[in-house]
């Protein structure tokens, strides 16, 4: 997953898309970017780490220009290193231009090994390089064009946000995979991939980018195309239940109310008998409302949770996960002790953190435990931009829920089945892809490809 952010007519473009990447840390944490247009010329700066830890005064005052685009990066395919970060900026017959990703694209190793063969030689491993030489070797003159004639020749999940000299563009594959937004904040114009970036920097939401749109921003216009053959929709559901903020508004309706939802919905189909209900800060939080209200249980916040500390889902390695639940939350012994607790969390991937989280309760003197998931099991990976791991580490693949249960040592164990989580995203008027639970693939992968995102998030590997 990752973050973009764009804005088009603003002399502090930087410091504004600095604030915007701020809002969208939480979609990753490896990387962070920015570069900006004068109209004439484009400026960079990126690094790895933290948005807070890249940028600081000086560079945000370099990056002059009122045109800007960001990132923030968690890598899914591709290193993390330096070389992979992104906005990716280049120079080329169509002229300078840098892109920001969110996504992954399933015939990655089918167009990178054409390309090379052309003649391409790419400086990352990132499947985002992908669209530059797509668009510096189209046959079509114009910017337009080249940009069209690249997309039409990719699949899978891609939200970009795009700088030439003087325009930003936005794009939205046409499946809906990934979320993105226009926003205007005197007389300029706001691309971001969540509504809670516009917040911050005080923008008006005008509209989400629609599935398989492009909109161009220029100087005194904004205007879209939509150039691909009409598509089924298959907007990301794990967004509405993890990843995006809770203060966001996704395609008309507020993160955190579709959350409560679905807690309302967990509730009515695995009741337990207990004394309190505590969710697993912070993407369990609104969950865990919905859950007490509907089971009239009370809500306590039994996990404090350490705000200095990554999302825990998101850390590269596994030993930085396992390592990084004790790190994160550290319970209330008071509201716990003696008590018989429904603690509720967002999902179980691996099973590694949710046990720890258990045995966490267990120590602080809970009675009893009980495991509520405000989604279905994880039985298949993702291929389109979340770092869902292979078949083989997801343990609700090849355990069942009393095997789970047993492992994380709880009482009881229960899932929010498809259909509940469903009715919770009911009034949205969008399809959704649901494949890690059901197997469902919207865009069909290329043979191969979980071997090969897989290989190159260990290796710093060139294909």
């Amino acid at each position: 997953m990752c973050g973009v952010f764009g804005i088009y007519g603003n002399e502090n473009a930087s410091h504004l898309t600095y604030l915007g990447l701020y809002a969208l840390q939480h979609r990753g944490q490896e990387s962070a970017g920015i570069v900006t247009s004068d109209g004439k010329s484009l400026k960079v700066h990126k690094g790895m780490g933290l948005v807070g830890e890249v940028f600081h005064e000086k560079v945000l005052k370099d990056l002059t220009g009122s045109i800007a685009i960001g990132h923030v990066r968690y890598s899914t395919t591709g290193s993390s290193m330096i070389e992979n970060a992104q906005p990716i900026l280049v120079s080329c017959s169509k002229g300078d231009l840098a892109i920001g990703h969110n996504g992954n694209l399933v015939n990655a190793r089918e167009l990178r090994e054409e390309l090379e063969k052309q003649g391409s030689i790419f400086q990352t491993t990132v499947d985002s390089e992908i669209f530059l030489h797509l668009i510096a070797r189209s046959s079509l003159q114009s910017r337009e064009e080249a940009l069209v004639d690249s997309l039409k020749r990719v699949r899978g999940a891609y939200t970009l946000v795009i700088l030439w000299e003087d325009e930003i563009v936005g794009v939205r594959d046409p499946n809906g995979f990934r979320p993105l937004c226009i926003g205007e904040k005197e007389g300029a114009y706001v691309l971001a991939s969540e509504t809670c970036a516009l917040d911050l920097i005080g923008a008006n939401f005008i509209r989400d980018v629609e599935p398989g749109e492009i909109v161009f921003i220029g100087k005194n216009l904004i205007r879209s195309i939509k150039p691909f053959t009409e598509t089924p929709t298959s907007f990301c559901i794990f967004e509405n239940i993890y990843f995006a903020r809770p203060d966001s508004w996704m395609m008309g309706k507020s993160v955190h109310s579709i959350r409560k939802k679905l807690g309302v919905e967990l509730a009515q189909e695995h009741p337990a008998q207990a004394d309190v209900v505590i969710p697993v800060p912070d993407s369990g939080n609104s969950a865990a409302m919905g859950y007490s209200e509907a089971s009239g249980i009370p809500l306590e916040m039994g996990f404090i949770r350490n705000h200095y500390v990554g999302r825990t889902f998101l850390q590269p390695s596994q030993f930085i996960r396992d390592l990084g639940v004790t790190i994160k939350l550290n319970p209330i012994r008071e509201v716990i002790e003696g008590k018989r607790v429904v603690v509720v969390d967002d999902s179980i991937v691996r099973g590694t953190t949710s046990r720890s989280r258990v045995r966490i309760l267990r120590d602080a003197g809970a009675r009893e435990v009980h495991v509520r998931i405000s989604c279905p099991p994880h039985v298949s990976p993702c291929y389109y931009g979340i770092d869902f791991p292979s078949t083989a580490e997801l343990i609700a693949s090849s355990h069942s829920l009393d095997e789970i249960k047993s492992y994380l040592e709880a009482d009881s164990l229960g899932y929010l089945s498809k259909e509940g989580m469903l009715r919770a995203m009911s009034g949205l008027d969008i399809g959704f892809c649901t494949a890690c639970y059901t197997k469902e693939y919207p865009v069909p992968v290329e043979e191969g490809i979980h071997k090969l995102i897989m290989e190159k998030k260990r290796k710093k590997i060139v294909l």
